[in-house]
């Protein structure tokens, strides 16, 4: 059961499972988490948090089930870490541009989940679950950053 979760059921095992684990959670995030975000406060982050921590677990435990140390077919860490993409960004909650901002902020996490700069690929040398998760957190945190970016300048020219 718990490599049927960290693997998305089929999706892990489809060609480009990264992606396929990208859009799943660009899923989860459109359909769940940015509700937490009408609520106010810090209810999205702290939501954000805890799928992380629960995938850094699952993550862990099925790469143990599996017997390598990140399958490819573990996907739950891209599905967790996709929606830290869109903390605190206006632009992707409504409006005529929003879908254009999430689209940009899917392909950027792609970018920095495929290519691993500043540091990222270092942290997939982390033990267990840490080590699948927590390089994708980063590729999340250096999306939002460059979603961020492009979010501050289009509201300079508009």
């Amino acid at each position: 059961m718990i490599v049927q979760i960290a693997t998305l059921g089929p999706l892990g095992r489809l060609k480009a499972p990264g992606t396929w684990g990208s859009a799943a959670g660009l899923l989860w995030w459109a359909l769940v988490v940015r509700y937490a975000h009408q609520k106010g406060g810090p209810h999205e982050f702290i939501f954000d948090s805890l799928v992380v921590l629960t995938a850094i677990l699952l993550c862990g435990v099925a790469a143990a089930f599996i017997g390598k140390k990140d399958p490819s077919e573990v996907i739950l860490d891209e599905f967790a870490a996709m929606p830290l993409v869109f903390l605190f960004n206006p632009h992707v909650y409504g409006g005529a541009t929003s879908f254009v901002f999430v689209l940009l902020g899917f392909l950027f996490f792609r970018l920095f989940d495929i290519t691993k700069p500043f540091g990222i690929k270092a942290l997939e040398k982390l033990p267990g679950g840490f080590g699948i998760v927590l390089d994708d957190v980063m590729a999340a945190i250096y999306a939002n950053l460059a979603l961020q970016a492009v979010s501050r300048l289009w509201a300079l020219l508009v």
